[in-house]
């Protein structure tokens, strides 16, 4: 089978990363063979998270490349796109040509990108668009969601077929070690890994980290924030990359993710947290959308709504070295079960076989978690 990915980004763009990147192998190894087109590369990203702004001869040109991709889709057997192909343009646009073409295509969600254009402050955006995503859905042949939120939605849109597929992590990228015990030497650390356009979800912590700080010394790394976030509180900034990631999560006591309750949020994937568990690290977070799902309260870590649910739980996490290395084995073991590659790929891989009529199976390439994950390995690293 011959699939042609129409992704959003390169791999510097995590949704991208996550849900099309780190499968390559697999594919392989499963006999699809991929065709992958980004519509925006890391350059732009980069540019992006420094604030440096973007050409209109970049933006035109991208789309143009995208367009010559969609000519092209008579070639594959499928067509997979996340969350849609020409961002801020009407659906008839996008539909005209895959129709056209006739290929079956799959829509891919792990953010409420439907509420970009329906809950736009501009009312020309609301009524132009308002409606894009749901006429996506509906066109489909299938669409893959992240969580219930972003499912629910895909089937008021009318869509055909909706597979659940969290995102998921490699965990040999995540190591078991754990950091030494808190001391005066090795204070309490908190972790927090994210971009730039989420750092303003740090400001939520502000209240509930100097209270904390009254009480404890406590050190907070802030891996991919930009220079400004939680200005006045001591914390420790450090540069995101993919080959440093992980061992910056191995160096923290417990990962944080706090959030608003409100609609975009609560279309997010809590890849945060799926990353923290994976580094065996206990969690703390907001209970919204997904988190509620992803963190089982006193098992895996704690749900903190209110400053003093946030300061109790970090207080308790500070103290009791025993609960955190117990919650951290516990979040590491419902990762591997609910959350990794290993178990992903197959649900992936069998579902893009179906919408073509066909399967894995009765083609003779292995299905199971264990199989495709031992296929995925001798074919190659797959992130």
């Amino acid at each position: 089978m011959k699939v042609l990915f129409l992704t959003r980004y390169g791999r510097l763009g995590a949704s991208s990363r996550q849900r099309c990147f780190l499968y390559l192998a697999a594919f392989r190894a499963a006999g699809i063979r991929t065709d992958l087109h980004p519509l925006l590369d890391d350059n732009y990203l980069r540019d992006f998270y420094g604030g440096r702004a973007t050409s209109a001869k970049y933006i035109l040109r991208s789309y143009a490349v995208r367009l010559a991709a969609l000519l092209r889709t008579r070639r594959y057997d499928l067509v997979w796109i996340e969350k849609e192909v020409l961002p801020w343009l009407p659906a008839w646009i996008e539909l005209l040509f895959l129709k056209a073409a006739g290929t079956k295509f799959v829509v891919d969600y792990d953010d409420a990108i439907f509420h970009a254009y329906d809950r736009h402050r501009n009312r020309f955006v609301r009524k132009l668009l308002g409606s894009k995503i749901d006429r996506i859905m509906a066109a489909a042949d299938a669409v893959t969601v992240g969580n219930s939120y972003l499912g629910l939605r895909a089937k008021s849109a009318g869509a055909r077929h909706v597979g659940a597929l969290p995102t998921v992590v490699d965990l040999r990228r995540y190591s078991l070690c754990r950091p030494g015990p808190v001391s005066g030497e090795r204070p309490f650390t908190l972790g927090w890994i994210g971009t730039p356009v989420t750092s303003p979800y740090l400001e939520l912590l502000r209240p509930a980290l100097a209270e904390l700080g009254s009480r404890l010394p406590f050190r907070f790394v802030l891996v991919g924030a930009p220079a400004g976030a939680l200005n006045g509180i001591p914390v420790e900034r450090v540069a995101w990359s993919a080959q440093t990631e992980a061992a910056e999560l191995a160096r923290c006591d417990v990962g944080v993710m706090p959030l608003p309750d409100l609609p975009w949020e609560r279309g997010k994937c809590g890849y945060k947290l799926i990353q923290y568990m994976a580094s065996s690290l206990p969690v703390v977070a907001s209970p919204v959308g997904v988190n509620r799902e992803i963190v089982i309260p006193g098992e895996t870590g704690f749900l903190a709504a209110a400053d003093a649910e946030w300061v109790s739980s970090l207080l308790r996490l500070a103290q009791e070295p025993e609960l955190r290395q117990r919650m951290g084995t516990a979040g590491r073991r419902r990762v591997k079960e609910h959350y990794s590659l290993e178990v992903g790929a197959p649900k992936l891989i069998e579902l893009l076989y179906n919408v073509c009529g066909s399967s894995p199976r009765r083609r003779g390439i292995p299905a199971s978690p264990d199989a495709v994950q031992g296929a995925a390995a001798r074919h190659g690293p797959v992130s």
